[in-house]
């Protein structure tokens, strides 16, 4: 097992000061439902999470924005946390605040409306940051793909450092083919992954990503 823990950052470009403070705001808004009792909770995800069948009848749309600022649980939590950190500060610091928050956002919504049409009659609320960081791992392989991104490896309890490419052509690898699994499948045949809302994310930040990469080439050559 291994997990993302640092890459190269740029030294020019945009502060990255929103993708803290999303990060700052999951956390909060965790804490925040942490501090519920259990029932209050469950409500509470079945009024802020994406809700498939209800999204497609055009109900409960605030949805696909707030669902993105909610987790189902510490380690939910604290994956997607990481995975943001690393990968994108470096997005940010090439487009700007505005232009990150709309992508991140935007990223996150498409993310959402994948796993809705294609789960169009589950009433399982999705939630989760992992569609929008999806989209920051999808603009990152195309802006800068042989950064270097280092790795924890648990079994050795060492870390090492792998091309972007070669780490998140993997990871897409993997969500594509945990997709094609779960086509045709019950939600309770499945693991509770929305693995095409990972998809729809990634290939929304790969459009960008091409929308994006000259100013990142520009950064990282100054």
């Amino acid at each position: 097992m291994f997990f993302p823990i640092g890459d190269v950052n740029l030294k020019k470009g945009t502060k990255p000061i929103m993708s803290y403070l999303f990060i700052a705001l999951n956390v909060a808004v965790f804490l925040f439902q942490f501090s519920m009792p259990p029932a209050q909770q469950n409500l509470f995800i079945l009024h802020y999470g994406s809700i498939p069948l209800e999204i497609l009848h055009g109900q409960d749309l605030f949805t696909l924005i707030t669902s993105i600022f909610l987790h189902g649980g510490w380690m939910h939590l604290i994956g997607n946390m990481m995975f943001l950190w690393v990968f994108a500060d470096n997005i940010e610091a090439t487009v700007g605040y505005l232009k990150f928050v709309a992508f991140y956002i935007g990223g996150g919504v498409v993310a959402s409306l994948t796993h809705a049409m294609l789960s169009y009659d589950s009433t399982v609320p999705c939630v989760g940051a992992s569609g929008a960081i999806a989209a920051c791992l999808g603009a990152y392989l195309v802006m800068f793909p042989t950064s270097k991104i280092k790795l924890f490896v648990v079994f050795i309890f060492s870390s090492i450092n792998v091309p972007a490419i070669l780490f998140l052509g993997i990871w897409i690898a993997q969500q594509f083919l945990s997709g094609m699994g779960t086509l045709g499948a019950t939600t309770s045949d499945t693991s509770g992954v929305a693995y095409w809302a990972h998809i729809g994310g990634f290939v929304f930040g790969v459009l960008g990503g091409f929308m994006f990469r000259s100013r990142a080439i520009e950064l990282q050559r100054a």
